[in-house]
């Protein structure tokens, strides 16, 4: 009898074995998407552009943080890693300062902007060094988008770039697993996707003003958050609505008047536009256009 009990425990053991994915045999596959305004001890102007004085130093520490989340992302249960810069000319991050076993999505060309390289296959996704949106009243370098826009709703939702990038990442099926950035910005990303890890890095105290924390006690905690959002993360039901509907206000009559020329693009105010797409990723590739290559020179 006791033989026989060994004999189904061992048919159950190697039936479990049997029985793993092949997705759960190879580990998960994470996304990293990575901008500058909300990274740990930024906090000027001189820091965000290449012309600014300390700009090599915020290269240094935007890497850090990016550095802390794919550890993390390993640590959770990552086998494969990408990371996206995100942060205007998008060349921010040296591919020497980075973990090794990351890769990384250069340059400024992309269709996707932050977003670039995603697609259903991922198993997770983290925000590193994101900011509050256009006009919120604190949040340090709070903007979207590249600064022109003074408010983006998607489906009646005012949005910042994290709920924006969170409507595409729930277009794919793939899970907003953590966010970091000052603590406005983590708040305003948490109201739009309920259950995410945050990691604030540095306290608001208005748009320009900021209390740092200690750099060691910052990049634990976004390690922390991005271990435990891999580690947690499932696959979601992919959101696919019937339309897409977006409202732009820009801080310039000229946008609107330019982007009357796209089709389906109508001006509702001087400053506005509206226009519906079929899916979230139509309605993103032409939200970047219209707030990056319109020039209002």
């Amino acid at each position: 009898m006791r033989k026989s009990s060994l004999v189904v425990a061992f048919v159950c053991f190697v039936a479990s074995v049997l029985a793993v994915t092949p997705a759960e045999a190879q580990g998960k596959k994470v996304y990293i998407s990575v901008d500058m305004e909300g990274i740990s001890g930024v906090n000027g102007d001189d820091q965000t552009g290449p012309g600014g004085a300390e700009y090599g130093r915020a290269r240094k520490l935007m890497a850090e943080d990016a550095n802390a989340a794919i550890r993390g992302a390993f640590e959770g249960g990552a086998t494969d890693v990408l990371v996206n810069d995100s942060h205007g000319g998008q060349r921010n991050l040296l591919p020497e300062d980075l973990d090794p076993r990351a890769r990384l999505i250069s340059h400024s060309f992309k269709r996707y902007g932050m977003m670039e390289g995603l697609d259903e296959t991922f198993d997770a996704i983290i925000f590193v060094g994101y900011h509050a949106k256009a006009d919120a009243p604190r949040g340090v370098f709070a903007h979207t988008g590249s600064g022109v826009v003074r408010d983006l709703q998607i489906n009646g939702t005012s949005v910042g770039e994290g709920g924006m990038n969170a409507a595409l990442a729930q277009w794919y099926g793939v899970p907003v697993v953590a966010v970091t950035g000052d603590d406005t910005a983590v708040e305003e990303v948490t109201r739009s996707v309920p259950g995410i890890r945050g990691a604030a890095v540095k306290r608001a105290i208005n748009t320009r003003a900021v209390e740092l924390r200690p750099l060691a006690d910052a990049r634990r905690d976004i390690q922390a958050a991005a271990r435990e959002g891999v580690q947690g993360a499932r696959k979601v039901a992919r959101e696919r609505l019937g339309a897409y509907q977006v409202r732009m206000q820009f801080r310039s009559f000229i946008i609107p008047e330019v982007a009357s020329a796209f089709s389906d693009i109508t001006v509702v105010a001087p400053d506005t536009v509206q226009f519906s797409r079929a899916s979230m990723a139509e309605a993103y590739r032409l939200i970047r256009v219209l707030y990056r290559y319109i020039s209002t020179d």
